[in-house]
């Protein structure tokens, strides 16, 4: 008699006038923010390769110079002397040599004393060779073409092999190097575009593209290092500089339903699915919001039909009569917490900017 008397009370139940729509799925959007370093694609510290008294410099700080151009002169009397002896010391093999050609078929000289003529030669072609060797290196060169830095050098002073002349770099391109964490891992392929934006320039936004990433993931901080090429074409950045990297990363595709229909209890926050006119309780996470809607994680199918408005009137296993059923907006989601704790049923997590 109970039973019955149940379902006579269930089938007397005055449904409740709710609006419904159906529920959208969108791509789980994470935003991450790093700061980076650039370096310049080719960067070089310059030294003497002999210690010596400087003699000249032939740049001024922040000149660009072309490979192979002088910089700077060491005194170099002593190896100047070396090649000119080394170039008499040729000159006089090469006449002995001649000499004994020119008799050779009269039999006069032997044929040991013919190689021993040749021999002397060659070895003091050798010795002017490494004469001017030994002069050339009394000269710092630049090593390809770039921008040249100042220099501590004046004429006058003596330098070591330790000495920094200056530094060169090649600034047409330039490399940032970041730190991402490591759930990020395979997004971060070459050929990724990222956003920088330097902080002595917050107004302005420079697109880089990923160049390589580091193959070890640190055990301590779980992250990796990125390498992004960013050109350079303006001569506008500068080695050294720091950067503020925006990284958008596209996850997988997620239940959106409007933040109306959620409603907060003592377990956490749930909205109300319809099936065949009743309404069902759906508990949920909340994972980002943004534009009056939410990403959530909820066993909610494609194409279910969620309560937008009136869900407070209703309870689980209530009848309901849907007026409307509008389809939702498809807009882009933002993920504004990652990690643990994200979206919980603390309360409603904080909407990102937009941008």
């Amino acid at each position: 008699m109970s039973c019955a008397a149940d379902k006579e009370r269930d089938a007397g139940e005055e449904a409740v006038t709710v609006t419904a729509q159906a529920v959208s799925y969108l791509p789980e959007q994470r935003q991450i923010e790093a700061i980076g370093t650039a370096r310049a694609q080719d960067s070089a510290e310059l030294f003497a390769r002999s210690d010596g008294i400087v003699t000249a410099v032939l740049f001024d700080g922040g000149d660009y110079v072309r490979e192979g151009a002088p910089l700077v002169r060491l005194e170099s009397r002593e190896e100047q002397l070396a090649v000119d002896l080394a170039q008499n010391a040729v000159r006089e093999a090469e006449q002995l040599l001649g000499r004994y050609r020119r008799i050779e078929d009269t039999g006069a000289l032997s044929d040991s004393q013919i190689e021993q003529g040749e021999t002397a030669l060659v070895s003091a072609q050798i010795q002017l060779r490494q004469a001017k060797l030994a002069l050339d290196q009394r000269t710092v060169r630049a090593p390809f073409s770039g921008n040249i830095g100042f220099t501590e050098a004046d004429v006058g002073d003596r330098v070591t092999t330790s000495t920094l002349i200056a530094q060169l770099d090649r600034r047409s391109t330039l490399f940032v190097d970041f730190q991402a964490p490591e759930s990020v891992y395979d997004a971060m392929t070459p050929g990724r575009a990222v956003s920088i934006t330097p902080y002595s320039m917050p107004d302005r936004t420079f697109e880089a593209e990923v160049r390589d990433r580091n193959t070890i993931i640190s055990s301590d901080e779980r992250n990796f290092t990125v390498r992004a090429r960013v050109p350079n074409a303006g001569d506008t950045l500068r080695p050294g500089m720091s950067f503020r990297i925006n990284l958008d990363l596209e996850g997988r595709a997620m239940p959106a339903v409007p933040e109306e229909a959620i409603i907060w209890g003592s377990e956490g926050a749930h909205l109300f699915r319809v099936d065949n006119g009743t309404a069902r309780r759906v508990p949920l996470t909340i994972l980002s919001r943004r534009q009056g809607m939410a990403l959530v994680d909820a066993a909610l199918p494609r194409g279910a039909t969620i309560i937008a408005q009136g869900a407070q009137k209703v309870r689980d296993g209530s009848k309901v009569r849907v007026i409307s059923r509008d389809r939702a907006k498809p807009i882009d989601a933002q993920l504004t917490k990652t990690g643990p704790g994200a979206g919980s049923g603390a309360g409603p997590a904080r909407a990102a900017p937009a941008r």
